[in-house]
């Protein structure tokens, strides 16, 4: 419960700022003069920096301990949030959701890292899942509820609010996160950041995860995270607020996924078939809206299967943890964790570029949209074939 009261207010907050910028596309691209690619670069700055700092988070878990590690980083991700409510152009913007993504960048982890070193390892998976279903909770917040206030306060208004939650939420985390007990190598020698690197990378399912870990979380993230509202309101005419409900109803999806696999996991007792199956059903859902997107209530109803479906998150970071031996479970899951956000960030910025240039190529909002979404599916399909030969456990010697 520590775990939870210390860090799920700072987790709601990361949640929210990897995924609040397609509800105020509009007025952010206009206040900054910004175009598409510009807007994407913003997003994928977050997630840039965020898995950057992996490594030396996963070094500073395993060595420092949790505490130290979350106050530092979040008290940078409070300068960066304050920054981007005045932010005045793309070069500002970006750094200030980079300082942010810093400052983002030990919260996941350092609780996956206190559930792995004080839980056994069947609860962690139900642990994990719980834990981001209620974070998940930063993305109803930065769905509906952000337009409105965004409506009524300007999204600078709005913005300096979140900083200020921001804040608050680094002040408790450094009050009441407590440091396990070290754990060292067997035979009493601890390993350095290079070589716990080289340990993971030796581990060879890890090599067959890594595709599907590196765009399943993404291209759900960047569908909620900066097209969804633009889809809808270049696509079905839909305003800012009723855009902001349509995420809203994603936001939601993604809640009910994130402990529905929990659930599922807990009472199947096996993981892997629930990834695989999600991500298939969240490729064809893409191919779907690729075919009848134009449909208002069937794109929504589609949006819902992604996020219910898609997200799968949990469920393969559960599935990697069963690699990783006690002294490298802070860089283990950091290096995957890596991967996830890694993979959000070129996604992100992929996307920019691909919506600029299909609109310079005279492609329609729908015709735009609908082969982003041929493009989502093949990157979740192909990777999903690929997912279905790791195998499922540790095989002991």
């Amino acid at each position: 419960m520590i775990v939870f009261l210390a860090l799920l207010p700072a987790y709601i907050l990361s949640i929210f700022y990897r995924s609040f910028l397609s509800v105020i596309a509009n007025p952010v691209m206009a206040d900054l003069g910004i175009g598409p690619r510009e807007f994407g670069f913003l997003g994928a700055a977050w997630f840039v920096a965020f898995a950057l700092a992996q490594f030396p988070v996963g070094w500073a878990l395993d060595r420092l301990g949790p505490r130290r590690t979350v106050a530092a980083l979040m008290a940078l991700g409070s300068v960066g949030a304050f920054l981007f409510a005045y932010a005045t152009s793309a070069l500002t913007g970006t750094f200030a959701m980079a300082l942010i993504g810093l400052g983002c960048a030990p919260i996941f982890m350092s609780s996956l890292f206190l559930f792995a070193r004080n839980e056994v390892p069947a609860r962690f998976g139900l642990l994990t899942s719980v834990f981001i279903g209620l974070g998940s909770l930063g993305n109803l917040a930065g769905a509906a509820p952000l337009a409105i206030a965004a409506a009524h306060l300007g999204w600078r208004g709005a913005m300096l609010a979140m900083a200020c939650c921001f804040l608050a939420a680094t002040l408790l985390a450094a009050a009441l996160v407590r440091d396990p007990p070290r754990s060292t190598k067997a035979g009493g020698k601890e390993e350095g950041l290079l070589q716990g690197l080289r340990s993971i990378l030796a581990l060879r399912p890890l090599w067959l995860l890594a595709p599907i870990t590196l765009t399943g979380y993404a291209i759900v993230a960047t569908a909620r995270g900066l097209w969804i509202a633009p889809f809808m309101t270049d696509v079905h005419g839909f305003d800012a607020i009723t855009s902001g409900h349509v995420a809203t109803v994603m936001a939601v999806a993604m809640v009910v996924g994130a402990f529905a696999y929990g659930w599922l996991e807990k009472s199947v007792g096996r993981g892997k078939p629930l990834a695989l199956w999600g991500s298939v059903i969240t490729g064809l859902a893409f191919a779907a809206l690729a075919l009848l997107g134009e449909q208002a209530a069937l794109a929504i109803a589609l949006f819902a299967l992604i996020g219910a479906a898609g997200f799968t998150y949990a469920i393969l970071m559960a599935h990697a943890r069963q690699f990783f031996p006690d002294h490298l479970i802070g860089r283990g899951m950091t290096t995957v964790n890596f991967v996830f956000i890694a993979g959000a960030a070129a996604i992100q910025s992929g996307s920019g570029w691909f919506i600029a240039g299909q609109r310079e190529a005279g492609f329609d909002a729908a015709s735009t949209f609908a082969n982003l979404h041929w493009a989502f599916a093949a990157l979740l399909l192909v990777p999903a074939a690929i997912y279905a030969l790791t195998p499922e456990r540790v095989v002991k010697a």
